[in-house]
């Protein structure tokens, strides 16, 4: 074995796995093709039995030959080559087991599993999906502008209006079926299951292994105090922002909890330990951030006043994992925060019994929608006042589209308010509906009683529940939402697209900027709006789901409207370690 890997070194790899496969199909040109004209030219020829069966021995002789070659190549160790040589031997590897395919006379059953789907055609059908939903805000919000602004509009034109509204409400809802029916219609699901999950197996090893030190009193530490005063989403992502930075810098996050407003206890008797075998400050003295040399122990502040910055903070992804990560989801960061969740809130089995139970209690049944509706302490001031109509009317929207595609027993809601007044009120104006929602939750979650552990335990049901609906209705100016929102994508391999939200576009606070880039050029059709060329970086402030959105063009420093589908995401990506070393220590794959 090791004269092989050293013949193979000195060949180079990607030559040498060419010449293998070459080989390969030289020994079946030369074995099959003279059995095929044989067979052609005459099929009453007495030679032509003798030559079949030596054919089919040949044939068992070369699938023989393939899977001796497989077991060499499962042989080598991948460990410890680099990514060019690893593709290489996937490549060939996967050649091997379509021939034996063949050979087998199994190619139909192939023909479904197709190679992996191309980035462009990933980007290009998800562009589809949002290219439609924001044509159709334009559309909509156009007509429904016209009508309302109209005093003297004739009969026949508001008959017209209102046909232009069903009819292409219908047409929009065709054609995003018909492009849901290509997700699965193209033959690329079954991959975008297993990458998904691929991806969240190779993340989670990253952080179980940077949170268990062999060593804990040598570990390098970057400690985290969990009581920023805030509530708790934002609480939440102040842990979530913790994780990315000693993510980013190697160091075992070490969470000070005790004395939690939440739970004086602290965060370890709700949720496990971010650690299993590190959770001391033990180490050199600590210093604030961002320390200097090789210190051991940094305490982090929180994200509005860390300076200097590190790259790692949102909105910015790893750049090893961007690749997949780009062909795989519609925001990336997303998924990137939802993995950091998937980590941080594995509940004690107290907290699991608890939301277990509440599933069981509620009759928690698909379909389901979640809708979450704050009314106390951010309505009027970081928020604008959406009435129940306004969220059931994206709710029904959703129904109706889900409607195309099959049957559905029951229309139903998760409701999680912090009033309780606006359950009674969506029970009685939505009858219809079946709306599950737990009042005492929202009681609790008023602000005068929203640091006690019944407060604790409803926002945790909530989120929870919110979370592991089938699309989302809320506004994103709450963390509860964008919380919900961001666990959500561990069930689903792209969830980015499975929600509604009534005000603001996705953002995580203390981001870094949110940049679009220009792909088609824009001219100003009215006061207000904003010139554009491709190219083009635009700070956006907000969409008006209205087909414009917000925002400040960095080139010529204009703030103003553009039309919505003429942008598309900048993707930040920054250069986070790769964590080879542990695959080094255990011989396995970080691909």
């Amino acid at each position: 074995m090791n004269v092989i890997l050293r013949q193979i070194n000195l060949i180079g790899w990607n030559r040498m796995l060419a010449l293998l496969l070459l080989v390969w199909i030289i020994i079946l040109l030369f074995t099959v093709i003279p059995m095929l004209t044989n067979h052609l030219s005459s099929t009453t020829d007495v030679g032509t039995a003798d030559r079949l069966n030596r054919a089919v021995a040949d044939l068992e002789v070369l699938k023989k030959q393939n899977l001796e070659l497989q077991e060499i190549l499962k042989g080598i160790s991948v460990g410890n080559l680099k990514s060019d040589q690893k593709q290489a031997l996937e490549n060939f590897q996967n050649r091997l087991f379509k021939a034996e395919r063949s050979i087998n006379g199994d190619d139909e059953g192939y023909i479904n599993q197709k190679e992996d789907p191309s980035t462009q055609y990933e980007l290009l059908r998800r562009r589809l999906f949002n290219n439609v939903q924001e044509f159709w805000y334009f559309v909509s919000s156009e007509i429904i502008k016209l009508k309302g602004t109209t005093n003297d509009i004739s009969p026949q034109l508001l008959s017209s209006l209102n046909n232009i509204l069903n009819l292409g409400v219908q047409h929009k809802r065709s054609l995003l079926y018909d492009l849901e029916k290509l997700e699965y219609a193209d033959g690329y699901s079954t991959w975008r299951e297993k990458e998904s999950n691929d991806l969240s197996n190779l993340v989670q090893s990253r952080f179980n292994y940077l949170q268990n030190p062999t060593d804990c009193k040598k570990a390098k530490k970057l400690i985290c105090n969990l009581n920023k005063g805030c509530g708790y989403g934002c609480q939440l992502h102040h842990v979530v922002y913790c994780f990315m930075v000693a993510y980013g810098t190697q160091r075992t996050l070490i969470l000070k909890s005790k004395g939690w407003r939440y739970h004086k206890a602290g965060w370890e008797e709700i949720f496990k330990p971010i650690s299993d075998s590190c959770t001391s400050t033990e180490g050199e003295t600590p210093v604030n951030w961002p320390g200097y040399g090789n210190v051991q122990v940094i305490t982090l502040p929180i994200i509005d006043s860390i300076s200097p910055r590190p790259p790692f903070l949102p909105l910015a992804i790893p750049e090893d994992l961007a690749p997949r990560l780009t062909r795989l989801h519609g925001d990336p960061f997303v998924w990137w925060v939802g993995q950091i969740l998937k980590y941080l809130l594995r509940p004690q089995d107290k907290t699991a019994t608890l939301i277990q139970n509440a599933i069981t209690n509620l009759g928690f049944k698909r379909p389901i929608v979640g809708v979450h509706v704050r009314r106390t302490d951010k309505v009027g001031t970081e928020a604008a006042f959406h009435g129940i109509e306004e969220y059931m009317s994206a709710v029904d929207e959703y129904y109706n589209q889900l409607e195309l595609k099959k049957k559905v027993d029951k229309r139903r809601i998760y409701l999680a308010t912090d009033d309780p007044k606006v359950i009674s009120d969506a029970k009685n104006k939505y009858p219809q509906y079946e709306i599950l929602g737990d009042p005492t939750i929202s009681k609790t979650a008023a602000v005068s009683s929203r640091y006690s552990d019944t407060s604790l335990n409803g926002i945790i049901l909530d989120i929870h529940m919110l979370s592991m609906t089938d699309y989302l209705v809320c506004t994103f100016s709450s963390q509860v939402c964008r919380i919900a929102y961001e666990i959500m994508q561990n069930y689903y391999p792209d969830a980015a697209a499975k929600f509604r939200s009534l005000d603001d576009v996705y953002y995580y606070g203390g981001q870094t900027s949110n940049n679009k880039v220009a792909v088609a050029s824009h001219e100003p059709l009215k006061s207000g709006e904003i010139q554009m060329k491709p190219g083009d970086l635009i700070g956006i402030a907000g969409n008006h789901w209205n087909g414009y959105s917000k925002g400040r063009n960095l080139r010529t420093n204009q703030m103003g409207l553009y039309p919505s589908f003429k942008v598309k995401s900048k993707i930040e990506v920054v250069k986070f370690p790769s964590y080879s070393e542990m695959y080094n220590n255990q011989g396995g794959d970080d691909s």
